[in-house]
């Protein structure tokens, strides 16, 4: 018997799904389905539908394969609920933890996990409650912190980079919402003024015209995308081909418009990753965060000027995160499926960060406890925390000293994964912060053998051993490693601790190429 044909619109689609898997599937989760050729559509717009086979096939697929796969590969003892799969990236980079991309940070629902005072199978003891404070040694962009807050406990970060404290406090800190947006649009009105005539503007109005004709022609959406998934079309050799027939046309924009695509240096960072045009942007709009009175509002309106400009380095989008050459042409973006070009102003990412900033403030704003939490810049090894966290804050180190804290919550950098301070080395350059690589433990540059894991194995026992002199006696230590070289039980016993307990956890939608079953382990000490 021929089996029936049943197509479905997006909306039909949406709620068929949400049926099959058991949880909310939206319309949108089905557009980006249809958006990048993982279903196929039927119809036009307006008329779009899908077939439920093949929805069905990808949601089979779907539910039966990660958790099995990343099973067998790492083992049955994945506490799959640690996956937390059932949450969006909307609510994994809720509120404050979007202000500034960060690579190696963990999800905010992990810090809470094990900071509320839930116990169920797996965690069967609350260990912080609220007062309580909580120490973060490897603070990084300060996710420990921001929760603490959000729980109304206290806490403090230290971090090697006074990059990554700037970006920790200014989650945490109170603003005057009408002066920050006051400064914002300050400062955007002088930028449009700034950049008003110059012919980068109607340069990239042009390029942008010819560059969504040539890619409806030959890369449309989605039949394309859905053509490459199953294998019609060989991508690099395609890609390689249109970028060729797509450079004459850009190039003749380029000598028309007169268009200055590298700088006269290439010594600094600066220098290297950013367009002419857009350094002087860059160079402009920092010249008026500097006119800034109010201090706070200083600080997080050059997040969003950093926020930006990582977004503006000439690379392309497929390597925003590891950088390989700079990018001066228009490109085939595996990442979009279609030709992209570098930018050539800062103005879109700068206007569309800052309303998010403020955002996202006010978001946390309402979740915010009446508790204080605050970075120290300094050396983990062998910062005093009471007494620099006293210099910054009277009342919180007369508090600090009077109850002790109660234990760490951290994911220390793994090693020779990471160069912590060279992945904002455009906020570097641009602020003339030092650098203190030489600090890192565990850095890129260092590698993963032998004499690497030995200085690591080193340096984290070093770092407890003199954190353990601020806890109160029954002390809780949460550190969060992908401990491939067994290094933690080392580091317990020579910190003089012994871990208590394990919790294996799946790590799923890493920013990272490698797609690979990836798993790592917090590992819960106490004093022996």
């Amino acid at each position: 018997m021929k089996e029936t044909i049943q197509l479905l619109s997006i909306l039909e689609a949406s709620k068929w799904a949400s049926d099959y898997i058991g949880k909310n599937v939206t319309v949108s989760n089905i557009s980006y389905l249809i958006q990048y050729g993982l279903v196929r559509k039927i119809g036009e717009n307006g008329s779009t539908q899908v077939l439920q086979s093949e929805l069905k096939d990808y949601y089979k697929k779907y539910l039966t394969s990660r958790e099995n796969y990343f099973k067998e590969q790492l083992g049955e003892d994945l506490n799959w609920a640690l996956s937390f799969e059932q949450y969006k990236e909307a609510e994994t980079t809720k509120h404050v933890h979007r202000l500034h991309p960060y690579k190696g940070k963990f999800i905010p629902q992990l810090v809470e996990y094990f900071l509320d005072d839930h116990i169920d199978k797996f965690k069967t003891q609350a260990c912080f409650t609220k007062g309580d404070i909580v120490l973060d040694p490897f603070s990084g962009s300060g996710t420990t912190m921001v929760q603490a807050c959000e729980l109304g406990m206290y806490a403090v970060g230290i971090d090697v980079s006074v990059f990554n404290s700037l970006i920790a406090n200014c989650k945490v800190a109170k603003y005057d919402i009408a002066d920050l947006r006051n400064e914002i649009d300050r400062i955007t009105k002088l930028l449009e003024n700034f950049i008003k005539n110059s012919n980068a503007v109607e340069f990239e109005e042009k390029l942008l015209i010819e560059l969504n004709s040539f890619n409806n022609k030959y890369f449309p959406v989605p039949d394309y995308k859905y053509r490459l998934r199953n294998g019609e079309i060989n991508e690099k050799q395609y890609g390689t081909e249109k970028e060729k027939d797509f450079l004459p046309i850009y190039q003749n924009l380029v000598n028309k418009y007169n268009i200055k695509l590298k700088q006269n240096s290439s010594e600094t960072f600066l220098d290297k990753w950013y367009s002419a045009h857009i350094r002087e942007e860059i160079d402009f709009v920092f010249s008026e965060i500097k006119k800034i009175q109010n201090i706070d509002t200083k600080k997080i309106v050059s997040i969003i000027l950093s926020r930006t400009i990582r977004s503006c380095r000439a690379t392309t989008h497929a390597d925003l995160a590891t950088l390989i050459d700079p990018i001066t042409t228009t490109y085939y973006c595996s990442k979009h499926g279609k030709m992209c070009k570098p930018l050539f102003s800062i103005l879109k990412w700068w206007k569309t960060y800052s309303k998010d900033t403020v955002n996202r403030i006010l978001q946390f704003d309402k979740l915010k406890s009446d508790t204080c939490q605050l970075c120290l810049t300094g050396d983990s090894r062998t910062i005093d925390v009471f007494e620099q966290v006293g210099k910054r804050n009277a009342d919180f180190g007369k508090l600090l000293e009077k109850q002790k804290i109660k234990g760490i919550f951290s994911s220390p950098p793994y090693v020779g994964l990471i160069d912590y301070h060279e992945q904002h080395a455009y906020a570097y350059d641009l602020f003339g912060f030092e650098r203190k690589d030489g600090l890192e433990i565990g850095p890129l540059f260092k590698g993963q053998k032998k004499d690497a894991q030995a200085n690591y194995i080193q340096g984290i026992s070093d770092v407890l051993n003199n954190c353990k002199r601020f806890l109160a006696n029954d002390y809780d230590i949460f550190l969060v490693a992908n401990d491939k070289f067994n290094m933690y039980p080392a580091i317990a016993e020579n910190a003089n601790m012994q871990i208590v307990n394990r919790f294996n956890r799946p790590v799923l939608n890493r920013s990272e190429k490698d797609k690979a079953a990836y798993s790592e382990t917090v590992f819960h000490l106490k004093s022996k």
